[in-house]
């Protein structure tokens, strides 16, 4: 006759086992990327991110700034039979050449049409148009930017950058540049510019992973991100290198000792050496790239 011993935990497993109970996983702490795009059918992974505490304190409140220069907010038609929002400053000169500048998560402010602006003059006789991705909405605190991006629909975002092109003329070359949300806008904006893309300058934005859709690039990218920045790690853009490897694409990477946001004036951890040698490479690539 066997005696068989059953301890106290196996037999608790086996009773899970029997009523088909799965005993919890542990709960998943790392910080997800920054700024995926909503997946419709899959769950919006932009929302989920969007309303994470530990995303948000990422993005510190900018700090107050009123932009008094160049230029006028347009508006534009876009695919999906609505219009959209834009900050042009246009080239003195007859010019095919355009930079389309995409937002921070806070949506087209004063800031970005500073930005704009200091790119339009250091370039030569390119059309700058910052996109308003946001419909007209800007958020000044964290909990609002982080609705205003939950509240974002992928297709709305394709439609806009889609209008944006389409603005510009048949004949138009293009560059594109953000910064954070909108670093990840810039390279999406170059895959749907086609052959028409020429440059492609991307700010600390969540890298797109997926090899196919790299393919589409017929532009390289400067990507530039910070060391410290926990939203969009080295490692996410160690990936990115090599996913755009796989697909046949260059990408030149420039990593900063900075944190996310270091290249906003207005952000409380603005790095200013890291920044300003970040636009001299930024601007640099886009003369090279447009021929300005």
């Amino acid at each position: 006759m066997k005696i068989v011993f059953i301890t106290g935990l196996s037999f608790f497993m086996s009773l899970l086992s029997l009523l088909n109970i799965k005993p919890a996983q542990p709960q998943e702490t790392a910080i997800p990327l920054c700024h995926a795009p909503a997946q419709d059918g899959e769950g919006n992974d932009m929302s989920a991110m969007a309303a994470d505490p530990a995303f948000q304190r990422l993005h510190e409140a900018p700090l107050p700034f009123t932009y008094v220069g160049a230029g006028e907010m347009i508006k534009f038609s876009t695919p999906d039979g609505q219009s959209a929002n834009g900050f042009l400053l246009k080239s003195k000169k007859n010019s095919n050449k355009w930079l389309l500048v995409y937002q921070e998560w806070w949506g087209l402010n004063d800031n970005i049409k500073q930005q704009a602006e200091t790119f339009y003059n250091d370039l030569k006789d390119v059309n700058v148009l910052a996109v308003d991705m946001y419909d007209g909405k800007v958020a000044t605190e964290p909990s609002e930017a982080g609705k205003l991006m939950q509240s974002a629909n992928k297709d709305r975002l394709a439609s806009i950058m889609k209008g944006a092109i389409e603005y510009a003329g048949p004949k138009a070359e293009f560059a594109s540049v953000g910064w954070c949300f909108g670093g990840m806008l810039s390279l999406q904006s170059a895959m749907l510019e086609g052959k028409k893309a020429k440059g492609c300058v991307m700010y600390y934005g969540r890298p797109e992973q997926d090899v196919e859709k790299l393919k589409t690039l017929d532009t390289d990218v400067l990507g530039i991100f910070g060391s410290q920045d926990k939203g969009i790690t080295p490692e996410s853009v160690k990936t990115f290198e090599e996913n755009m490897a796989k697909a046949g694409e260059k990408v030149t990477v420039k990593m900063y000792d900075a944190g996310h946001g270091f290249a906003n004036p207005s952000n409380p951890v603005y790095n200013k050496e890291a920044a300003a040698d970040a636009y001299k490479l930024a601007l640099n690539y886009l003369k090279d790239k447009l021929k300005a």
